[in-house]
């Protein structure tokens, strides 16, 4: 099931935005390359994974309500309603309104003066790049497997990348992205990132 974008397009909902005060260490007209990587990139909605915890929802929650301090707390609300409903192909699961409320409301609570945590990037490409899933998975692992410094984030986006491609994630393969040995993949796997790779797994056999 594709994403239903027209809400957040329509009523222009900010969901991605690149670095602001990073500088890339390399940049082309097709992506932006930081050795050390970058915190700064907010890009929801790019991979076909959808969201499979309440722990995701509310951090999706939590990157909109950042990106978009014009909103109010009703068109929050509305926002997180469009993001919560199963049929829209955002989440794999179903939430109860005063659940979803509860979260809308916690997540408002929240201090903004910090971005909130994000993952590790050092390769961002360009929206329009009209890069093939393999092309991108063969310049990250250029890029990447050449600093010989692989981040557990690094592995996630491979990981995200094999999924959108339509294949299984398999360490084997993953190593052979990220130019690497089977050992420094799972070295640098944490038991959260592995139930990530299952759950995407599960994912791809449902669809």
């Amino acid at each position: 099931m594709s994403r239903n974008l027209n809400y957040f397009n329509n009523n222009r909902i900010v969901y991605k935005r690149d670095p602001i005060t990073d500088k890339p260490t390399h940049e082309t007209n097709q992506y932006m390359f930081f050795e050390q990587g970058t915190y700064e990139c907010y890009h929801l909605f790019t991979s076909k994974a959808k969201i499979t915890t309440f722990k995701s929802l509310k951090w999706h929650l939590l990157v909109l309500w950042y990106l978009n301090p014009q909103l109010n707390q009703d068109q929050f609300m509305k926002v997180a309603e469009i993001l919560a409903h199963k049929p829209n192909g955002f989440t794999s699961f179903a939430i109860h309104a005063d659940l979803l409320r509860k979260i809308v409301y916690e997540v408002s609570m929240l201090d903004l003066e910090e971005p909130p945590k994000n993952k590790l990037r050092k390769v961002i490409f360009k929206y329009g790049s009209m890069l093939s899933k393999e092309e991108k998975l063969s310049i990250v692992g250029e890029l990447i497997g050449r600093s010989k410094r692989i981040h557990e984030d690094d592995i996630y986006q491979c990981m995200l990348d094999l999924h959108d491609s339509g294949r299984k994630i398999v360490v084997a393969q993953l190593a052979l992205w990220l130019e690497c040995s089977a050992r420094t993949i799972h070295r640098n796997m944490s038991e959260e990132l592995k139930r990530e790779k299952e759950l995407l797994n599960k994912q791809l056999c449902e669809d």
